[in-house]
């Protein structure tokens, strides 16, 4: 099964991979990326790169759907969004443009499959000013790799069950720019007993050969080598034979690119398989590698005095040369593999790394001069590719020569401690994400999630004051003890997390020594620096929000100043979070008290409901069920209240009850509904409503239904075998005083199991509301049913462990048995789970 799951995940990201690739190539872009949604649907993970790596693409590997970056838009509105350039990406989205202020232009396309919305796709290229951007032959390729790989994502699910969504740890695949091949190697087997050769096109390329008249001897490879390296290559099949390896021996092949007597040189590497089988120790596998005239290069850079180095496409130090080592004053070893701007203390300026940045983003050459001692200045220019760049040091007189050339902006850098890339641009993401945080855990998942990566921390921790004493709301980080001798402090304790409130002034701690010195006894733990920050808002302490490092952290003035300002921003959306939460826990308490707590216990049928409010705000719903004795068996009702209001609520409370009247009068289903209607216009409310209404006679084993504009009951049957029932259906309620309601035989045989639902069960934005009734109904076909309490559960289980609920969900299920001979109903009071966010009822 594991094998099978990797497999299935492989098939996915090799899709990706090539959607991506074909995008960026088919476009002349440089870069591009692919984004899907989240499993709450909230959100649009990053799951795909090509050229740009994920680290710079900073905070956008998460993005809500509402929010209005082009992948998003696109995402919600099926719609292209061709942006030529930065005037016009400035224009239309200046939110993207703030955030990454380079001269690019990009193309963003919807990526979907029979109207079902998988995510988006887009493309960047470098876009000076006044550049037109795509034709529309290059946007119209687009789209069709956009829709292929849609549809290639809906057959894998159909297929295999894989689903679309990303979590938000998905890794993204990563497929690296197009570029010119660096090597070529060539494979070969070659028999030392007969001296033929088996070999691969490559090899035969790198030879001259066409591999379909290559005729497997040794004389035809010989031919090509330079007669003064026969004899090398005959010491290869001695070496071979006495058991020996061979490598990197040097050949050299005519090259037969001009139809001239060049060579260039080859390298050979071989060795005999070991193995018992006799025959398989004559041959000599191995590679002919042809580097091209990369030696060459390699060795023509060591030679000059200039400092030459090459980065990759996220930044790291690929390759050094010997007068740039020396002229950054490290090693091979130290720089190799590492950030410039984390190795060299020097260089740790965010000027620096925003350079790279945006040379990389831009496709754009980018300078600057630094400081490496009070009397050593260095130039540094920057030539991007796709692929990554190649970067040129040399030393100048000093910052005079900055002065006479504009295109060299001094950023002398004497920070002791490698500042961490874009500080203002991690807060401009916090500050729009804290705009849509509402309840106080998303303000603390976004603080944790901006500030930490922000700063470099490892650890934070959000203290509020309650009733004078300091309580965790919020922790981040692997050290669990993290503050915990915080908990319960008294607000007016001689203590950092509560004196930095009192004061209202931050508190920055560097080193455990500085903290023995000034809180002699507080516990350490594994943290060495810390910053505690005041959340006051309305002149009012809210808590104390503090940043904890595993190693030593020097704060810059900068570091300083932007986090204080942080603090201001955070405690007014954490202030009014928790105003939220509250308002939230009255509302649909409020809500519940509305609903029944108790439901009938039938003879032969066994009742179980379940209600989830929505997340998306803090009014209250209309949806509502219930289960109404009769002296023939019961009454099954459900139903939604347009809206969410206070006014939807009272009308709920007001349609439950006319349904109860009627139903205690003895009118049928048909007659029922339409009193229920003429009740709904009657209101005034202005307000539609939906409902399902069963009557169920256990003795008869059938049931008679009606519904107006309400999604269909499931039924499943004794046997597994589940279907959306087929009912007659009437208008909305509150929509014409004369409506008339049909009502509908359904057989139920004993063991019979119906699901009456509300649509934000099956309702899910970018599809069609068919395919979740659907889903529900293989839901319910397939689950265990053993026990009705834990089949609601397993219908509820995504949507409660979803954080975003865009509607209400009401569930009543009802089991039908033949009844015992004992009599008439009674009623049985259920509890409420903690929280008020459920309601169970169950009779039995």
């Amino acid at each position: 099964m594991h094998g099978m799951i990797d497999g299935e995940a492989a098939e996915r990201e090799d899709a990706l991979a090539a959607a991506v690739v074909e995008a960026v190539q088919g476009t002349s872009a440089y870069a591009g990326s692919i984004f899907l949604r989240s499993r709450d649907r909230r959100s649009i993970v990053l799951a795909a790169t090509c050229g740009v790596p994920p680290s710079l693409l900073g905070g956008w590997r998460l993005i809500p759907v509402s929010s209005p970056i082009p992948v998003a838009v696109v995402y919600n509105s099926g719609r292209t969004v061709h942006l030529a350039n930065a005037e016009e990406t400035m224009r239309r989205y200046p939110q993207l443009a703030v955030a990454l202020p380079y001269a690019f232009g990009s193309c963003s396309v919807p990526v979907r499959a029979s109207g079902e919305a998988f995510g988006s796709l887009a493309i960047v290229w470098a876009a000076p000013p006044g550049s037109e951007g795509l034709s529309k032959a290059q946007r119209r390729h687009l789209r069709t790799v956009a829709s292929r790989l849609g549809d290639t994502l809906a057959a894998l699910r159909a297929r295999t069950g894989d689903p679309v969504e990303c979590g938000p740890k998905t890794v993204p695949v990563e497929a690296p720019a197009p570029s010119a091949a660096a090597m070529r190697v060539g494979l070969f087997d070659w028999n030392l007993g007969s001296g033929t050769f088996s070999v691969d096109s490559t090899l035969c390329a790198i030879f001259g050969l066409d591999p379909a008249a290559f005729d497997g001897r040794a004389e035809t490879l010989t031919a090509c080598l330079h007669p003064g390296d026969l004899a090398a290559f005959r010491a290869c099949a001695r070496e071979a034979a006495d058991g020996g390896p061979v490598t990197a021996r040097r050949l050299r092949v005519r090259d037969h690119s001009d139809g001239g007597e060049r060579y260039r040189t080859v390298e050979l590497w071989g060795r005999v398989p070991e193995a018992d089988d006799a025959r398989a120790r004559k041959h000599l596998i191995g590679a002919v590698v042809d580097a091209r005239a990369g030696n060459a290069a390699v060795a023509a850079v060591e030679r000059l005095r200039d400092g030459l180095f090459s980065l990759a496409p996220d930044g790291r130090v690929t390759y050094a040369n010997h007068s740039a080592l020396q002229l950054l004053d490290v090693s091979a070893d130290e720089v190799l593999g590492g950030f410039l701007w984390d190795v060299l203390p020097w260089l740790s300026d965010p000027g620096v790394e925003y350079r790279h940045r945006s040379a990389m983003i831009s496709q754009t050459p980018s300078s600057f001069l630094a400081s490496r001692s009070p009397d050593q200045w260095l130039a540094f220019s920057l030539h991007p590719q796709a692929d990554g760049v190649t970067g040129r040091v040399v030393p100048v007189p000093g910052p005079a020569s900055a002065v006479a050339a504009p295109s060299s902006p001094a950023t002398a850098a004497p920070a002791t401690a490698p500042a961490r890339l874009g500080v203002m641009y991690h807060v401009l993401q916090l500050g729009s994400a804290l705009t849509e945080a509402v309840t106080t855990r998303q303000v603390c998942e976004v603080v944790s999630d901006q500030l930490l990566p922000a700063f470099g921390g490892q650890q934070m921790a959000i203290y509020v004051v309650r009733n004078g004493t300091m309580h965790r709301l919020h922790h981040t980080g692997h050290h669990e003890e993290f503050l915990d001798w915080l908990e319960g402090v008294p607000l007016h304790a001689r203590l950092p997390g509560t004196e930095t409130l009192t004061s209202g002034a931050p508190l920055f701690i560097e080193s455990q020594q500085d903290l023995a010195r000034g809180y002699p006894g507080i516990p350490t733990g594994h943290v060495s620096s810390w910053a505690y920050l005041p959340l006051i808002a309305s002149s009012r302490p809210v808590g104390t929000c503090v940043l904890g490092f595993d190693e030593i952290h020097q704060f810059t003035e900068k570091d300083r100043g932007v986090l204080t300002a942080l603090a201001g921003l955070i405690a007014q959306a954490l202030e009014r979070a928790r105003l939220y939460d509250s308002e939230f826990a009255v509302a649909h308490g409020l809500q519940q008290a509305l609903l029944p707590h108790r439901l009938p216990d039938v003879p032969g049928i066994r009742t179980v409901a379940r209600y989830l409010p929505g997340t998306s705000g803090m009014d209250i719903g209309g949806d509502w069920y219930d289960a109404i004795p009769t002296g023939s068996g019961v009454c099954l009702v459900i139903g939604d209240v347009e809206g969410h209001s206070i006014a939807a609520a009272a009308t709920m409370a007001q349609l439950r009850s006319a349904v109860r009247a009627f139903a205690a009068a003895g009118h049928t289903p048909g007659d029922v509904m339409a009193g229920v209607n003429r009740t709904l216009i009657d209101l005034d409310s202005n307000l539609l409503a939906s409902c399902c209404y069963i009557h169920l006679e256990p003795h008869s084993r059938h049931a008679y239904a009606v519904t107006s504009g309400h999604p269909p009951p499931l039924l499943r049957r004794p046997d597994g075998t589940t279907d959306a029932l087929d009912l007659d259906i009437g208008p909305l309620l509150g929509v014409d005083h004369a409506s008339a309601y049909t009502q509908t035989r359904i057989d139920l045989p004993p063991g019979s199991i119906l699901a009456l639902y509300t649509d934000g069960l099956v309702e899910k934005p970018g599809t069609d509301i068919d395919v979740g009734i659907d889903h529900l109904r293989a839901s319910l076909a397939h689950a265990r049913a053993d026990s009705l309490d834990e089949l609601a559960d397993r219908l509820l289980h995504h949507a409660r462990d979803s954080s975003y609920r865009a509607d209400d969900i009401a569930l009543l299920l009802t089991e039908h048995s033949l009844p015992p001979r004992h009599p008439s109903p009674r009623l049985r009071r259920e509890s409420s789970p903690s929280g008020g966010q459920e309601i169970r009822s169950l009779a039995r």
